[in-house]
């Protein structure tokens, strides 16, 4: 499914960014990284920081390709797009931020002590290693959106 059909079935609405936008949006994705980082922080606290640069990061392919979410299920479908953005190759980083988008709500709003350390670091990881894989995709395919 590509992101016209996604706009075709109403998911998505038209988004015109712009460099300021996804600069702003980056800068998210850095202070997040290194908040999450913050050794006086709960696990918890950890893995909900981390899992928003996550999100920020499917933001702006999702903004870069001219779309935004509609209000109902935006997480879901802002990390669903990864895939569809970045090909299947991604599908499976799609279902694990999933995964941590589900774990992050309980956390958030239903039981504390949810996520382990080890559940924080890996995400923290791999959300660098997405930032990497973002930007350069945003080089490759919209060199006007950043600096």
């Amino acid at each position: 499914m590509s992101l016209q059909t996604w706009y075709e079935n109403g998911w998505l609405r038209p988004h015109q960014t712009s460099q300021e936008e996804i600069g702003n949006l980056l800068g998210i994705v850095y202070r997040d990284l290194e908040d999450a980082q913050g050794k006086s922080l709960s696990s918890d606290w950890q893995f909900g920081i981390a899992y928003n640069a996550a999100l920020k990061l499917c933001t702006c392919l999702v903004y870069a390709e001219g779309f935004r979410p509609e209000k109902n299920l935006a997480h879901y479908r802002t990390l669903q797009a990864l895939h569809v953005i970045l090909g299947d190759a991604h599908r499976a980083d799609a279902a694990y931020l999933d995964a941590c988008r589900m774990k992050r709500n309980t956390l958030e709003y239903d039981v504390a002590g949810v996520a382990t350390q080890a559940d924080a670091d890996e995400l923290i990881v791999y959300v660098q290693e997405l930032r990497e894989t973002v930007i350069e995709w945003l080089k490759e395919q919209h060199p006007e959106l950043i600096s």
